[in-house]
Formats: structure tokens, sequence, C-alpha cells
């Protein structure tokens, strides 16, 4: 391979790292948006961090399929990106983090709503799901006369 295209490789290897870190960052922000749009239970802003995360996920693996290839045509180039290679996989480390911890949220709050219409069902809020033969859980929910007027 001619010199001129191995310095191109590398330098466009190189552009696709840092696109890849920039869309990370772009992520971690995300994430974060969309806690406080948990937190708030604020519906729009869950919609608006879920639709610009999952554009990010899928801009993230379009690069990574990039970056891959330009490695398979000169896998001598990993050298010259690897620092900045390491911060980007950190920095998808934290995400991974942030993610799990907004899960965390939603469980939480699926829980509390499970218990209230438990509540509101007449089961007390000690209302426990049972799986179903497909393993979805399926609420004992029985209606009852709460009151007439």
């Amino acid at each position: 391979m001619g010199k001129l295209l191995h310095h191109e490789l590398e330098a466009a290897l190189a552009a696709v790292v840092e696109d890849l870190g920039r869309s990370v960052t772009e992520l971690a922000a995300t994430l974060a948006d969309e806690r406080e749009a948990l937190i708030a239970a604020d519906a729009l802003a869950l919609d608006r961090a879920g639709e610009r995360k999952q554009a990010l996920m899928r801009q993230l693996e379009q690069l990574d399929a990039e970056r891959v290839q330009m490695l398979k045509l000169e896998p001598a180039a990993a050298a010259r990106v690897e620092a900045r290679w390491r911060e980007v996989l950190e920095e998808l480390k934290r995400c991974h983090e942030l993610n799990q911890r907004n899960g965390s949220l939603v469980s939480q709050r699926l829980t509390q709503v499970r218990e209230a219409l438990a509540v509101l069902a007449g089961q007390g809020g000690d209302a426990k799901g049972l799986y179903g033969p497909a393993g979805e859980v399926r609420m004992a929910l029985r209606s009852h006369h709460l009151a007439s007027a």
C-alpha cells in the first residue's frame, strides 16, 4: 500500500474516532437529560431524550463499523488512535452506568405504579405480580365496588 494511502487511512481513522468521541459525549449528556426527565416525570422531555438516545446509538454503531473496516485495511493505524480510543471506551463505560441507573429509576417507578394500581384494585400496597406461562407479569387485579354516590 502506498505511503499516501496509508496516511489517508490513518487520518480517516483518527477522524472517525474523534466523531465517536463527540457522539459518546453527546450520549452522556442525553442520558443526563433522560434522568432529569424521569425525575421530573416529564413525558415530552423523556420522549425527546429517548429519540435522541436511539439516534446516537445508531450513529455510534455506524461509526464503529467504519472504524473496524479501516482497521482491517490498515491495522497499523490503530497505534495512532489508541490513546483517544481508550478515552472513548471509558466514556462509553460511563454511559453504560448512566443508562443502568436510568433503567433502575424506571423500574422503581414501575413498581410504584403497580403498587398504586393494586391499592386501587383493593389488594393493598403489597400485591405481587405473578408470572404467566410466557414469562409476562400478570397482576391478579380484582374489581371492587369502592363507593357509591
